[in-house]
């Protein structure tokens, strides 16, 4: 029976932490901690930017949630664990299909995939920090809504052809991939 509260833990974290990563994203990301964030918003130079150390600064609390829990504080190991695998869920999704942070391409035709993947170029088609939408990770909100609120920001109406015009700006490269500007999240 502990085990299935402990599993019941690690999926309800997970859950929790897609809205805690959408309000540090929206609210510290794109306000405070703008100087960490700016780097993911610009193209990359090598490897790794700046944006990174948020990554190192949750898995370092999940660390340490799994030591305390480790040391008799339940169910803390099991609510680091949820973080972690939210992290994993993060890096696959995030970093990997929208951003392409992998050697291999993938970019999704159909399906909630492309849902995901397009509200995240739609995340980044806004200069700046202000006036962007969909801040979370692993939930998207509908890609015709999205667009229609970037279209009412920059003073045009909203049209029935938005979730079409964001297909044609995906689809917008020659070869068929997102150019590198368009990787960033």
């Amino acid at each position: 029976m502990l085990a299935l509260w402990n599993t019941g833990i690690v999926l309800l974290t997970i859950i929790i932490m897609e809205g805690v990563a959408t309000f540090a994203h929206k609210y510290i990301m794109h306000g405070w901690g703008w100087g960490w964030h700016h780097s993911h918003h610009t193209p990359r130079k090598g490897a790794f930017e700046r944006n990174d150390l948020y990554a190192v600064v949750f898995a370092l609390l999940a660390i340490a949630l799994i030591y305390a829990g480790s040391e008799g504080y339940w169910p803390l190991q099991w609510i680091g664990a949820g973080m972690t695998g939210y992290g994993v869920i993060y890096f696959i999704v995030h970093d990997g299909l929208v951003h392409q942070r992998w050697p291999f391409r993938y970019v999704p035709r159909r399906g909630y995939l492309r849902r995901l993947y397009m509200a995240h170029r739609l995340h980044h088609a806004v200069r700046g920090r202000e006036g962007c939408v969909s801040f979370g990770f692993i939930y998207a909100p509908p890609v015709d809504k999205l667009q229609a609120v970037l279209r009412e920001r920059n003073g045009r109406p909203a049209s029935a052809g938005a979730a079409r015009d964001a297909d044609r700006a995906a689809a917008s490269s020659p070869s068929g991939k997102p150019s590198p500007a368009s990787r960033r999240k």
